[in-house]
């Protein structure tokens, strides 16, 4: 068997073949600790950047890492030989032994790892034993003493899926990203879609999906299985939603659950998340009181509409996990005056219908990133009256620049947001990084004060810095 990289999710994959007995290559681009642990444990190493001749030579399977493309010279050479490609969480799925921990699934375009913990928060106020894992944490294949786990997983780890089928999988939303990997829209939504695999009659699943995304609500009227849907607005019977004011839910036979505006992080789009981890919970038999406790002491994590600071009476929120413009969307939409921080890598999606939807609430724009360009033409086109600050440094010093230029734009009561619909890695090691350098500019900025705010006497619309 083949285990193509040996990071977090290649590295667990092939201890855990090596630990039944089967043979492994393993094939990365560079020696590492882990590539030589592997070699002592049994493994061949093959160092290489592309498949050298012979690789798949009595070879009938190969485990790829998340981030293989279709398009990969390896995954192609691969395809062509009639080989299976899959990936850690379908290996995991099919070694699940007995007492194997159950699975509840998340995906969608945004709020997987926000609805996940919740997820998990709810099922630990139970008294389960869990874990947020998948997408995020650790691997699947090193899960072990666990009763029920909260699975995020992304398009490449079930585009790379066959036999995965979670008893219990939710749809958060659908819009364009990652098209430089899928190749098309079209098989980005089909492989978020393997997340309702089991949910037919002859497996007996559940298909969750959000009742206030058009194209998930299309999915799930074809689902042929058990379907549920959830929605911000009120319920029918039959489904979860928001009714004066309350999470209800008019499936299970629970009635109100918790206010609405308890839920954190605060915004209407973490109420759908919330709905749809109180739905998963629900389905799997989780209490009404274990999903109010847990919802009500869960901790957001980093990055997600942060309120990092209030300086001369602007906020600086970091959002630096939108990393879409999908995402960018639901964060500019909650709040009324916005002077945005965007630009990294775009993946291929477009940005102008995100520009056109929110240009009434833009009181500024700062742009930095390799695709920076794309967002400021928008700009000029939906928004051409607001100040656009252009950011060309690319060194440790450049979100000091974006704070100081976006200081210089806002006034009180506005947010300083970096909703980025981009992701990072063109200038930044994370999403996270890029937001804990955000913090750590608004930081400085705090400890300058007030006087040391940047001022712009630009006209407005010049897009010079």
């Amino acid at each position: 068997m083949i285990v193509a990289g040996a990071g977090i999710a290649g590295f667990a994959a092939a201890r855990a073949l090596l630990a039944a007995g089967v043979p492994v290559t393993v094939l990365d681009q560079r020696a590492s600790a882990r590539t030589d642990e592997l070699a002592a444990a049994g493994a061949t190493v093959v160092i290489a950047a592309e498949p050298p001749p012979g690789l798949f030579d009595g070879v009938s399977e190969v485990v790829v890492s998340p981030g293989f493309a279709p398009h990969h010279p390896l995954v192609v050479a691969a395809l062509g030989a009639g080989l299976e490609v899959y990936s850690e969480p379908e290996l995991a799925w099919r070694m699940r032994g007995p007492g194997a921990p159950a699975w509840l699934g998340i995906t969608g375009t945004n709020g997987k790892t926000t609805t996940t913990t919740m997820l998990a928060a709810i099922l630990a106020a139970a008294g389960l034993r869990t874990a947020a894992l998948g997408n995020i944490g650790e691997p699947l294949l090193d899960a072990t003493g666990y009763d029920v786990l909260a699975v995020e997983l992304s398009s490449f780890q079930l585009h790379w899926s066959r036999d995965l089928a979670v008893p219990a999988g939710a749809l958060l939303n659908l819009a364009d990203d990652h098209l430089e990997w899928h190749g098309t829209f079209a098989s980005y939504a089909d492989a978020k879609l393997a997340i309702w695999r089991a949910a037919t009659p002859e497996l007996g699943g559940t298909a969750i999906g959000n009742l206030d995304d058009p194209l998930v609500a299309d999915a799930l009227r074809k689902v042929t299985g058990r379907a549920i849907g959830f929605t911000v607005g009120e319920p029918a019977p039959g489904q979860l939603g928001v009714s004066d004011g309350w999470l209800t839910d008019r499936v299970f036979g629970t009635g109100a659950l918790m206010e609405a505006d308890r839920i954190r992080p605060v915004g209407r789009h973490n109420v759908s998340n919330a709905l749809a981890a109180a739905t998963l919970a629900l389905s799997y038999g989780v209490s009404a009181e274990a999903v109010r406790t847990g919802l009500a002491g869960y901790q957001p994590e980093p990055h997600r509409n942060a309120l990092v600071g209030t300086v001369a009476g602007v906020g600086y929120v970091d959002d630096s996990k939108a990393t879409n413009p999908h995402a960018a969307y639901a964060s500019l939409t909650g709040y009324p005056r916005v002077v945005w921080v965007a630009g990294g890598q775009l993946k291929g999606v477009d940005v102008d219908e995100l520009v056109a939807s929110v240009a009434d609430r833009l009181a500024g724009a700062v742009l930095l990133g390799v695709d920076r360009a794309e967002i400021a033409q928008a700009l000029a086109r939906h928004a051409p009256g607001i100040p656009v600050v252009d950011i060309a440094s690319t060194d440790d010093g450049a979100m000091r620049e974006v704070i100081a230029a976006a200081a210089g734009l806002a006034r009180a009561g506005d947010t300083v947001l970096l909703a980025p619909a981009a992701a990072s890695k063109d200038m930044f090691a994370s999403y996270a990084h890029r937001g804990d350098a955000f913090a750590a500019a608004v930081h400085a900025l705090e400890e300058g004060g007030p006087g040391e705010r940047a001022h712009d006497d630009r006209r407005p619309g010049t897009g010079t810095s």
